[in-house]
């Protein structure tokens, strides 16, 4: 079928000379024509072919137009030697770039990301870790040597270890003199060890059992399906889902296991090596480009039968995917943010039914679209209500602050220092949050109020005191923290303002100098093995209090750790973001989640100067479904998402007036939008107005949930010229609204 639905006879095989189409990941925008090559191409091939003085990588995509003069149609250099595009791939390229209103060449550099995919097989050098010692540790050797730890025994080439650790080949070389590190020739790329679902089964709970029943069904089935697996925390979703990726296994098909952080990768390859016997394919930005390109083709070939990895994952070649599962389904990091726009939760759905297969939704706070699609029926829904073995949930509670005699630039309350001091005393942990990364929010001069701001942003820099440094959480501009003012140059008067973790940490250590601290936030670990190594430690009583931001309400498990403390539970309901209420009770109750998951029961402590705020009251109540039921009522009301549409416009450039020009031009222009009953809003800045010394403009639509939107936003854009300096983007169902 094409896109409009009707029936097409398809030709699939080429003979030399005759035109083909070739769609290439270069932003052309449009299918490109070629003779097959010496031999014929099938349709779907991966093919070198000459664009001006290049070769590109491309797909053969059907039959060539035929509008161009056949004898100066140059040939397909080569045929790949990789598995050709299947059918289904094609299709899910096709609607995703449909429904984001990404161009086809960009949907096609999201499906071939992988690097030497045209490299011929053979063999190469790789470098792993040896036995022996070096006669000498210098600090290139360690750098080498600390590489081949943090990547747990991966293989690297000679370049990409040398890269890595920042060091020249022959140290490298050296080493393998050595014998510190070890030099072998193995096949470019091969087959992943063989997973076996019937070694390392646990035995599940009776609720834990019945879940997995429903999902194995289903696959055993073979028809698409979407399940909704909400289990508190601690309750064994995972258990649940593996038992799910070992009947896909057993079918003989493909499982992809996406998780929100590279940070949980690690602790989560340990689960499934326990649980099959061997480690599955990873696919993350930790992995090395060997790895990636090994990953792509052995997907392709159905010799890797478990991928675990971030949201690109989706776009790799399966040649018979069975299952997805989208675990912490609610966190925001499954959506796409630049280049193609896309929410991988809801591209996972849309891949799973072009393959007949199973999508688990696994979530203890589920994201309110899926909670919706749930109670209308959409999706499957199955519960699991209590904690695994004997831990029960903690009791959850709010601190007034406004009755608490907090002295002047401390934040930790009276209430919530009595009750860490008591888990101390017992020998338990406790868990101070606070989603801020960094030591201080501002840097303002107490002698003329100036706030040390970006160059290139409207942001403020964030002081990281353990760095000596500030830093833009936006385009990640760093300068070191200066001792006088760049306003008024006055010294001495530079001064923090609101608190981070690392302030946090300050008066932790101060309030409680004999106890063991750390802190557990993204940007002070260089791997996700040192990451790894902290939250083993951790869980093995290393610690008696954590700091940490929301790093550590992701999946992990600290069985002494029975008081959280929140410093600031108001934070998130800050601005006018529509989703801040629902963030907001998803991150508190995943945060409390972390408490009492052993025997002794845990308590989460909420510091507020909100309690009566109806979030807050929801979280202190427990009932999930009392909440989710009104946040859908407002957004119902609202005609808001999950129960309408809407798009963000983002126009940025240099020049601030010409952003606005062409905002005010395109919101004079809004027939199309008018004729589906859709409402513009805007032009007006967006709330970070500058990025990277780009002006930003943004404009909003919002439309009825049936509404056709994006042939509407596509006609609507089509009325202006946009200048080469302007880049505009459309962001259908928009996460943030920065």
């Amino acid at each position: 079928m094409d896109r409009t639905g009707t029936q097409v006879q398809v030709k699939e095989f080429f003979e030399e000379g005759e035109l083909v189409g070739v769609l290439t990941a270069q932003p052309l925008d449009r299918i490109l024509d070629y003779k097959a090559p010496e031999g014929g191409c099938w349709r779907g091939a991966f093919v070198e072919v000459p664009l001006g003085p290049r070769k590109v990588l491309g797909v053969v995509w059907g039959e060539g137009k035929g509008d161009f003069d056949y004898a100066k149609v140059r040939s397909i250099l080569r045929v790949l030697n990789v598995a050709p595009m299947r059918e289904e791939m094609r299709s899910f390229l096709l609607k995703a770039g449909d429904y984001t209103l990404t161009p086809m060449s960009a949907m096609l550099r999201l499906a071939t990301r992988a690097p030497g995919l045209g490299d011929a097989p053979s063999m190469r050098k790789v470098y792993r870790l040896g036995e022996g010692v070096p006669e000498r540790l210098t600090e290139a050797r360690a750098r080498v040597i600390e590489v081949l730890r943090d990547y747990g025994g991966l293989s690297f080439t000679l370049g990409e270890l040398a890269e890595m650790a920042g060091v020249g080949t022959s140290v490298v070389k050296g080493l393998v003199k050595m014998g510190a590190v070890r030099e072998e020739d193995t096949p470019r790329d091969t087959p992943y060890m063989r997973l076996d679902p019937s070694y390392g089964g646990k035995t599940l709970t009776e609720d834990q059992a019945a879940c997995a029943e429903v999902i194995t069904q289903g696959m055993r089935e073979g028809k698409y399906a979407t399940t909704l697996l909400k289990g508190v925390t601690g309750s064994g979703k995972t258990e649940v889902y593996l038992e799910a990726v070992a009947e896909c296994l057993r079918l003989g098909r493909q499982a992809l296991v996406l998780l929100p952080e590279i940070a949980l990768t690690s602790e989560f390859i340990t689960r499934v090596e326990a649980r099959f016997g061997a480690k599955p394919a990873e696919w993350h930005s930790g992995v090395t480009m060997t790895e990636r390109r090994r990953c792509w083709k052995m997907v392709g070939q159905g010799e890797a039968q478990m991928v675990v990895g971030a949201r690109s994952a989706l776009f790799l070649p399966f040649r018979d995917l069975g299952l997805i599962v989208v675990d912490e389904e609610h966190d925001t990091s499954y959506k796409q943010e630049d280049g193609a726009l896309y929410n991988a939760r809801d591209m996972a759905v849309l891949r799973a039914s072009l393959n007949d297969a199973q999508v688990v939704l696994a979530s203890a706070t589920p994201s309110l679209e899926s909670w919706a699609n749930a109670d209308a029926g959409k999706y499957r829904r199955l519960d699991l209500v209590s904690r695994f073995g004997e831990a029960v949930m903690p009791k959850i509670s709010a601190i007034d602050m406004r009755s608490e005699d907090v002295p002047s630039g401390r934040w930790i309350s009276p209430s919530l220092q009595s009750g860490i001091t008591r888990r101390i005393e017992k020998g338990e942990q406790s868990l101070v949050f606070l989603n801020r990364r960094g030591y201080a929010p501002v840097t303002i001069c107490r002698a003329c109020g100036h706030q040390i701001a970006c160059d290139h942003c409207d942001a403020r820099m964030v002081e990281h005191r353990f760095l000596k440094r500030l830093m833009c959480h936006q385009c990640g501009e760093t300068k070191p923290m200066p001792e006088a003012c760049p306003s008024c140059q006055v010294e001495g008067k530079l001064a923090p303002v609101g608190p981070g973790v690392e302030r946090i940490s300050e008066e932790v250590e101060a309030l409680f100098p004999y106890a063991r601290t750390v802190i557990l936030s993204s940007d002070l670990f260089g791997s996700a093995r040192a990451l790894k190594e902290r939250i083993e430690q951790i869980a093995a009583g290393e610690a008696d209090i954590i700091i940490g931001t929301q790093i550590v309400a992701k999946g992990h498990n600290f069985p002494l750790l029975t008081l959280v403390g929140v410093i600031d539970a108001d934070l998130g309901l800050q601005g006018s973001d529509l989703r801040a209420a629902e963030r907001t009770f998803q991150l508190m109750r995943q945060v409390a989640g972390r408490a009492g998951r052993a025997a002794a029961q845990g308590e989460a402590v909420l510091q507020t100067y909100q309690p009566e705020h109806p979030v807050i009251r929801a979280i202190l109540s427990g009932d999930e479904e009392d909440f989710w039921a009104a946040e859908a009522e407002q957004r119902r009301m609202a005609g808001v998402p999950p129960y309408g549409r809407m798009a963000g416009i983002v126009l940025s450039s240099p020049s601030v007036q010409e952003v606005f020009d062409l905002g005010s031009e395109l919101a004079k222009r809004d027939g199309p939008l008018r004729q589906i009953g859709a409402q513009v809003y805007g032009p007006a800045p967006a709330p970070i107005a500058r990025i990277r010394g780009r002006h930003r403009v943004r404009l909003l639509v919002k439309a009825a949930k049936g509404a056709p939107i994006q042939q509407a936003l596509a006609a609507w854009v089509a009325q202006v010229r946009v200048p080469g300096s302007v880049r505009l983007s459309i962001d259908i169902d928009p996460q943030s609204f920065y």
